[in-house]
């Protein structure tokens, strides 16, 4: 957790990252008491890193996360209570590892280009706030199988359909996972009442870390490039493939769930970096208040 809570507050991926792979693969610890840990120590971590974020000034999107999180509130507990008891355990490790996969394709293809980023969403109306409201539902689900989730499928969301700079998404994504760590923390512990030991130990175990590693790991993060930010993500992801492949028995239903859920979300990344029209809407809308500033002053 030193290692996993700094990557929980610098980066989009949360301590899950780190903590359900070494949970899961190499503790053999079932995924049911990993996700209820994630879920458990991200509440303090990521916190402590969300506090962070706002004390330092770190330049956030705060309509993404109030319309992400009131989704990723019901997501967490369609996740927790209806899904997960019917996914099979290794189904549910490589459903991770696929959703990363995935996004780290896209994420290598964005770098390897250049493109106007934004620091604020680019256009905000209705239409947006439903965007967001559906991601992180969709987000917040994954938290509720595997302890996260709506960290890296809004960072997504935010990167790759709304061009959102990494340095602004990533914060962002940090306290969208706090809000809903919490929520589903909450959920486990009183209203499926499973959070119990050995999981409440480890809890207490991992606490005076992540309360110090996160907040460090989030203001470190705001001190690099963002080139060097995307290129510690598509690393970390490398790490949990490989883990997977050789760790995880790859049954015929573990392969076939696994190819079916890359191409979903493949399609879905493919969708977001073809669509143009928020980068199209900015320069409609600079050229408007150009076409504004410029009429202005041959008037005068």
């Amino acid at each position: 957790m030193v290692f996993g809570s700094a990557i929980a507050g610098g980066t989009s991926l949360g301590g899950e990252a780190v903590a359900f792979p070494v949970f899961t693969k190499i503790l053999h610890i079932s995924p049911s008491d990993a996700k209820i840990f994630s879920l458990a120590i991200q509440s303090v971590g990521m916190t402590a890193a969300a506090v962070a974020i706002f004390l330092t000034g770190i330049k956030v999107e705060l309509r993404v996360i109030f319309w992400g999180s009131l989704g990723g509130f019901l997501g967490v507990f369609m996740g927790s209570g209806f899904l997960a008891p019917l996914i099979p355990p290794d189904v549910i490790k490589m459903s991770f590892t696929v959703m990363l996969t995935s996004f780290a394709i896209t994420l290598l293809k964005l770098n390897q280009q250049p493109r106007e980023l934004h620091t604020a969403m680019p256009v905000w109306t209705v239409k947006e706030q439903r965007i967001w409201l559906i991601a992180g539902f969709l987000g917040g689900m994954m938290s509720g199988l595997v302890g996260s989730g709506i960290d890296v499928f809004t960072f997504s969301v935010m990167v790759v359909l709304f061009g959102l700079c990494e340095k602004v998404a990533t914060p962002t994504s940090v306290i969208l996972m706090a809000v809903n760590a919490m929520a589903g923390f909450i959920l486990q512990v009183f209203v499926f009442q499973d959070f119990i030991d050995p999981v409440r130990s480890y809890w207490f175990a991992a606490i005076p870390v992540v309360v110090v590693g996160a907040p460090l790991g989030a203001i470190c993060c705001n001190l690099l490039r963002r080139e060097t930010i995307a290129n510690i993500l598509i690393g970390l992801i490398f790490i949990e493939v490989v883990s997977s492949l050789i760790v995880i028995n790859l049954t015929s239903i573990v392969m076939y769930s696994s190819l079916i859920a890359l191409v979903v979300f493949s399609c879905l990344n493919y969708w977001m970096y073809r669509t143009k029209i928020y980068h199209q809407n900015q320069k409609e809308s600079y050229n408007y208040e150009f076409s504004k500033q410029e009429s202005s002053t041959s008037a005068g």
